[in-house]
């Protein structure tokens, strides 16, 4: 566990530099009829260790959201969806909990749990940050069938790329 604090340092300087770097440029169509986002900066978030303190998971999340929307030039659109995808976290995990339960000292990982876990577990964790993400971008129910197309549109493509992250480095912690 002494490790864990270098290691996420590492993951969220990576994860911040592939989002606004290479991923941002290769969006498009934020108000047309087609849209491509990728979003893959929650895997920041989703990959905390299982021990991380409340208030240090919000406040990790925060600095990374605040980053990433000054890097957009969004206003506290991302900071609050990521804020908001932290502060949910313990529920995933606590529904997916193994009948072993959890190692406190482990993020939790395709290696430590499985690919089935994992997946399960990410895909909560994303589908719920991108729906937060575009209804605060909205922000009116008004829009509810675009917020639910760019949604739709960005899980597939931002969790192949958390996928192949995942299987390029295949983290243990």
């Amino acid at each position: 566990m002494n490790n864990a604090i270098p290691i996420n340092i590492i993951r969220f300087l990576g994860l911040l530099t592939l989002q606004v770097l290479v991923l941002k440029p290769i969006s498009y169509g934020w108000d047309g009829p087609f849209f491509i986002n990728f979003i893959v900066y929650p895997l920041f978030i989703i990959l905390l260790p299982l021990r991380t303190p409340m208030p240090a998971a919000l406040l990790s999340a925060f600095a990374m959201g605040i980053l990433v929307d000054l890097a957009y030039d969004s206003w506290g659109v991302h900071a609050a969806a990521s804020v908001l995808t932290a502060y949910l976290r313990p529920w995933p995990l606590k529904w997916l909990q193994p009948r072993e339960g959890y190692n406190v000292n482990h993020s939790p990982t395709r290696k430590r749990m499985g690919m089935q876990w994992f997946l399960g577990y990410a895909s909560i964790m994303m589908s719920f940050h991108l729906f937060a993400y575009f209804s605060l971008d909205a922000f009116s129910p008004y829009f509810i069938k675009s917020i639910l197309l760019k949604t739709a549109f960005s899980f597939p493509l931002s969790m192949i790329f958390v996928l192949i992250i995942m299987y390029i480095f295949n983290p243990e912690d």
